[in-house]
């Protein structure tokens, strides 16, 4: 028996953080900049997981980020771009030109649609293609507004609000904080064409208007429509790799091609983790960016250590959709190929619960959501080129019992059938002009991310488990002392920017408790 190679990595830190996501980055720099012994462990040979990007011929794909939330410009900065800024992150970033263009394929509902940025031209655009709309979608504005302050009330309460503030500053908040978007909007009385140009934004949720949360959807489309969407200049790995830099600037240790093989726990304390490479190392606070479903049942050692309650939260949760992406590097610019606007969703009605539905069966799901990333960043491409990305979804197990001898046909059929919904819809002759494509299915995803069953939208965030329940009950849903979570599957729920939000509220609450028991070195 070989001797095992001599430990590389030094015995005991503060915190020891699970993966370089959007969460695991920020969680590990905001640990570093206020002076924590940290470690962040990486599976891949690079940060980001799905904060990526890719090369293949001349083009630079992004992996998977369409546009940023509450970022902002600089007269009006977002939350998203206030927590960057506190790194000092030399990365710049884009605005794109208009909040989406929405078309609908069902020859009954005759729509096509660009909305643009801004509330009150948002409002004016919205009125002009549904006559008498405005007052009621105002009202889903003022709405929007109140529930975005009260939630920031919440992430600054660190789970433990003042009741009689949130009875007196907050009430709308309150009112309809246990309702979905349906039951609102239909409150409001908001005609049902100018609901499905509300509505657009649904996808990046992935659960349908009849269970989506009203604080989260709404608090999601007035940052949008208020402050505008933006995306990196040099892709999603240009801030990631900038964070890498940071959180080794500020003392971090990182170590890449590291798995986490197990979170060591004794009388329901963290003690330790150990890597695939054997490394022990001592720690009384780990931050998992993995998944609440991966780590309770794969990585905590022993397994007597996992608390009934914590499987019992675990199995009432559903999990997301993972996605499917058709990455294309075109030899003909967008202004040839008659492709206008930098997003489009491209659906065959705004029905969600038939839309939702769609994404169980192994055919092109009746939505997609399109980019061109040209419209945005002109000279993303060579000269004479252009990049666009078609994304739709699945459900979890959708891809489960393919096999392997039909993979490939059904990824490419697929494939071929949202390149020709594209083509139809915009009337852009794609296919002649593919110059690169490659397509990502849920396995691929599992594959390079080594997420739990591919999934990229974390848990589904139904009125029950949404960003309200999981902010209000983060001190009360701690099963194991010394673990965090961050990341999509967090207190904010999914996407780029709760994701990064999420990564400084675990290192806060960490940080919180290495102080109050005195082991911050």
């Amino acid at each position: 028996m070989s001797e095992r190679k001599e430990q590389r990595i030094a015995d005991s830190y503060d915190a020891v953080i699970i993966g370089a996501g959007n969460g695991g980055l920020i969680a590990s720099a905001e640990l570093a900049m206020n002076g924590a012994n940290i470690l962040l462990l990486e599976q891949h040979n690079l940060p980001g997981g799905f904060a990526s990007s890719f090369v293949r011929g001349r083009f630079e794909f992004e992996t998977s980020l369409h546009e940023l939330y509450d970022w902002g410009p600089k007269s009006n900065k977002g939350g998203t771009r206030r927590l960057l800024e506190r790194y000092e992150l030399d990365s710049e970033f884009i605005e794109v030109p208009e909040a989406y263009r929405l078309i609908l394929t069902d020859p009954n509902e005759d729509l096509d649609v660009v909305m643009p940025f801004g509330i009150d031209a948002y409002l004016d655009a919205i009125e002009k293609e549904v006559p008498g709309c405005r007052d009621s979608v105002s009202k889903f504005f003022d709405l929007a507004r109140d529930v975005d302050i009260a939630t920031s009330y919440l992430g600054r309460s660190k789970g433990k609000p003042d009741q009689e503030v949130l009875l007196r500053e907050h009430s709308n908040f309150l009112k309809t904080a246990a309702y979905s978007v349906e039951a609102v909007q239909d409150a409001l009385n908001i005609p049902e064409k100018a609901k499905s140009i509300l509505n657009a934004y649904w996808l990046y949720l992935g659960i349908p208007a009849s269970r989506s949360n009203f604080t989260l959807f709404s608090s999601m489309v007035y940052g949008y429509i208020l402050k505008g969407a933006y995306i990196p200049k040099f892709r999603s790995h240009d801030y990631t790799t900038a964070l890498d830099n940071k959180i080794r600037e500020f003392g971090g240790k990182i170590e890449y091609n590291t798995t986490v093989e197990k979170i060591l726990v004794k009388d329901g304390k963290v003690f330790g983790i150990e890597t695939s490479n054997g490394d022990k190392i001592k720690t009384n606070h780990v931050i998992s960016n993995a998944s609440p479903t991966l780590t309770y049942i794969k990585l905590i050692h022993p397994k007597s250590e996992v608390p009934e309650i914590a499987y019992k939260e675990i199995n009432a949760r559903r999990h997301g959709v993972s996605t499917f992406v058709v990455y294309l590097g075109l030899d003909a610019t967008a202004e040839e190929l008659g492709l206008k606007d930098y997003s489009y969703f491209i659906c065959n009605n705004m029905n969600t619960d038939e839309l939702y539905d769609s994404l169980n069966y192994l055919e092109a799901p009746e939505v997609q959501a399109t980019i061109c990333l040209n419209n945005a960043i002109p000279d993303c491409s060579p000269p004479g080129t252009c990049i666009v990305s078609i994304t739709t979804a699945f459900l979890p197990g959708s891809w489960d019992d393919v096999k392997p001898e039909d993979y490939f046909t059904i990824k490419n059929k697929i494939a071929e059938d949202l390149i020709s919904t594209l083509e139809k819809t915009t009337g852009a002759p794609i296919k002649e002009h593919i110059e690169e494509i490659e397509v990502a299915t849920p396995q691929t995803i599992a594959r390079f991310t080594r997420a739990y069953n591919g999934v990229v939208y974390g848990y589904e965030p139904d009125s029950w488990d949404s960003i309200i329940p999981r902010l209000a009950m983060m001190n009360d849903d701690k099963h194991i002392d010394g673990l965090e979570f961050c990341g999509g599957h967090g207190k904010r729920a999914h996407g780029y920017s709760s994701s990064l939000k999420d990564g400084q509220t675990a290192a806060l609450l960490t940080l919180q408790d290495l102080q109050k028991k005195g082991e911050l070195k």
